[in-house]
C-alpha cells in the first residue's frame, strides 16, 4: 500500500467516525422526540403534517447512513471512493425524503415537476448502468 492510499484509508476512517457521531446524534434525537410522543399517545400518525415530520428524519437518518456505507465499502474493498451508482442511490433516497416531506400544497406545480423529473432521469441512469454491467458480465463469461 503506498502513501496516498494510506492517506485515502485514513481520511475514511475520519470520515466514518464523523458521520457515525452524527448518525448517532440524529437517531438519539429521533427518539428523544418521538418515543414519549408515542408512549403518551400523542402522534396521530394519520395526520399528514405529523407524518411528514416523521418519515422525513427517519429518511435522513437512512440517507445518512447509507452516505457512511457509501464510504466505508470501497475503501475495505480497496477501490475508488466513488461509486457511481451508490452516489446515484443516495441521491434517489435524498429525492424520495424530499417527496415525503414535501408540501404539495405550497410547492409549485414545476418544482413538483423538475422533481419528479429528476427522479425518472436518476432511475433510468441507474437501469442503464445495471444494464451495462450485466453485459460485462456476460462478455467475461464468454472469455472464459
Amino acid at each position: 500500500m503506498n502513501a496516498y492510499e494510506r492517506f485515502e484509508q485514513l481520511v475514511v476512517i475520519a470520515l466514518s467516525l464523523i458521520i457515525a457521531s452524527v448518525i448517532l446524534m440524529a437517531l438519539l434525537q429521533l427518539c428523544r422526540r418521538v418515543v414519549p410522543l408515542v408512549i403518551g399517545g400523542a402522534i396521530d400518525p394519520l395526520d399528514h403534517d405529523v407524518f411528514q415530520a416523521l418519515f422525513g428524519s427517519i429518511f435522513t437518518v437512512l440517507i445518512a447512513l447509507e452516505f457512511k456505507h457509501s464510504i466505508v465499502r470501497p475503501a475495505l474493498r480497496r477501490n475508488s471512493i466513488v461509486q457511481v451508482r451508490t452516489v446515484l442511490l443516495i441521491a434517489l433516497l435524498a429525492l424520495s425524503r424530499k417527496f415525503v416531506i414535501l408540501d404539495s400544497a405550497a410547492t409549485p406545480a414545476l418544482t413538483i415537476a423538475a422533481l419528479g423529473f429528476a427522479t425518472l432521469v436518476l432511475g433510468i441512469v441507474c437501469w442503464l448502468l445495471r444494464e451495462r454491467d450485466k453485459d460485462d458480465l456476460r462478455e467475461c463469461d464468454k472469455d472464459e
